[in-house]
């Protein structure tokens, strides 16, 4: 039976509308895919010639400071929950004396190389540094700074809950330390008296490495209690990660270490976050 103009019509109708209909759900919020980054992602950012890789460090919640259980822990490590609102890029290594000299010009540091940390940086001489990279170099939509206390320590555990990344126990054998003093074992390690190139040793989940030892590394915070607010007749500045010159147990992710913004010590150096602007 041939059918008539009016039902070909309705037919062409529905079959139209069905076709809207598919083409809005594929577009929906719930339907697409999502663009943010996944947690520890490469991005590569180029300052001053050099490459530098940052990873993805995501929105969530943690547990900062360290247990009551927690062996050789300080009273101002009080464990209390913290929420990261927004997800950010932190260079997967310290800033290198390559990055350091391509931007500044010249190289503090007392042990030199190019892929060894810068050191000997003062918190006023890593704000310098980041105050040039955002003017000359930052890509459009980005500024670099350094993290908030709360967002190193989110970072370097990456979704762990022991006092290392790696796990329960440090004795130089996965970070850079004083292997004479040993955590969480009695076995000693090595001390090797100096640091050593970035990525020497493993990286974290998220792919950062020397987040525990090798160099100290700034914070952007003024020191205070954990619930308090900053002492304004007290400038220091937290420190974070310990160095190849500490004790296993200052290396641990809860550590908190404080010196004023114009020290400058053979094993401190800093770590750039890149994030979007405000």
């Amino acid at each position: 039976m041939t059918s008539s103009p009016l039902s070909r019509f309705s037919r062409v109708v529905l079959t139209f509308g069905a076709a809207l209909l598919a083409l809005a759900q594929f577009h929906s919020p719930v339907c697409a895919q999502s663009t943010e980054p996944k947690p520890g992602e490469v991005k590569s950012i180029t300052i001053a010639n050099v490459p530098v890789q940052f990873r993805w460090i995501p929105q969530g919640s943690f547990k900062m400071g360290s247990p009551e259980e927690e062996t050789i822990r300080y009273d101002n490590e009080t464990q209390h929950d913290v929420t990261i609102e927004k997800g950010f890029w932190l260079a997967e290594t310290e800033t290198t004396q390559r990055l350091w000299q391509a931007v500044m010009g010249d190289n503090p540091s007392v042990h030199k190389g190019d892929d060894l940390p810068v050191e000997k940086i003062a918190w006023n001489d890593a704000m310098a540094f980041i105050k040039k990279a955002n003017e000359q170099f930052a890509p459009e939509g980005y500024v670099f700074a350094l993290p908030t206390e709360e967002e190193w320590e989110y970072a370097c555990r990456a979704g762990t809950t022991s006092p290392f990344s790696f796990g329960p126990a440090l004795n130089a054998d996965k970070a850079n330390c004083n292997g004479n003093y040993p955590y969480g074992t009695k076995e000693p390690g090595p001390w090797l008296e100096k640091p050593t190139p970035v990525g020497t040793y493993p990286a974290n989940p998220w792919g950062l490495v020397d987040m525990h030892g090798n160099v100290w590394e700034w914070c952007d915070d003024l020191y205070a209690e954990y619930g308090a607010a900053p002492n304004p007749d007290d400038q220091e500045r937290v420190l974070r990660g310990g160095s190849w010159f500490s004790r296993a147990t200052n290396c641990r992710a809860a550590y908190r270490g404080r010196f004023f913004p114009d020290e400058r010590e053979f094993d401190v150096g800093f770590r750039l976050k890149a994030a979007a602007k405000e």
